[in-house]
């Protein structure tokens, strides 16, 4: 029987079983159920608006999103988003995914914390940010129900979730802080990592090697 949370079905197939176990083995508790969450939100947050996504594409891009916060998927050299779209275009081209479509999970994971640009994208991109979104920020918090929230926090709870995920960001990239430069994990950094400095966008100017 096909699992289902506040209305929304979970994908059964293999392909998305498989994706489960793999985020269950490599994730911490507090990642594992915040990706179970992005999916389920950011498929009520479609319902609202008339966006259609595959299933699939945005359960994989959903729950593979923060995957390069893990130890095993994490590198050092570039930002954590990329560790997990990476991982999950690998994944679904081995599972016979056409390149074009896995293209589009990957995008939505590598955009997911650039705001508002890939909400103008399509549905497997922009309900992968609503449900980060609306997880961990609260936007959006009018358009899902309480009951649908009351659903979803049933079967995958956030208890100190504030906490615990920030925790998470901070472990996940503080061996990387130049990655941060310009994107919203900049302020994780300048929070929880003392002696942090951010990179300066103006001074990259100044300090170019343009002569003038």
């Amino acid at each position: 029987m096909t699992e289902q949370i506040a209305g929304v079905d979970i994908p059964d197939s293999a392909l998305a079983r498989e994706a489960t176990e793999l985020v269950r083995e490599a994730a911490t508790p507090v990642v594992f159920h915040h990706s179970r969450r992005v999916y389920v939100f950011g498929t009520l947050y479609g319902r609202e608006q008339g966006l259609t996504a595959d299933p699939e594409l945005l359960y994989v891009g959903a729950m593979f999103h923060d995957l390069g916060l893990t130890e095993r998927y994490r590198r050092t050299d570039q930002r954590f988003e990329i560790d997990g779209a990476d991982e999950a275009r690998r994944f679904l081209v081995s599972h016979g995914v056409a390149d074009e479509s896995a293209a589009l999970a990957w995008t939505g994971i590598a955009l997911h914390t650039t705001p508002e640009i890939p909400l103008h994208m399509a549905p497997e991109i922009a309900l992968v940010t609503r449900g980060v979104e609306h997880d961990v920020l609260g936007l959006g918090f009018d358009v899902i129900t309480d009951e649908q929230r009351a659903a979803v926090t049933a079967e995958h709870p956030r208890p100190d979730f504030k906490r615990e995920i920030l925790a998470a960001f901070t472990h996940g990239i503080k061996d990387r802080p130049d990655t941060t430069f310009g994107n919203v994990k900049a302020d994780v950094l300048a929070h929880f990592v003392p002696g942090f400095v951010r990179g300066d966008f103006v001074e990259v100017i100044r300090n170019s090697p343009w002569p003038e």
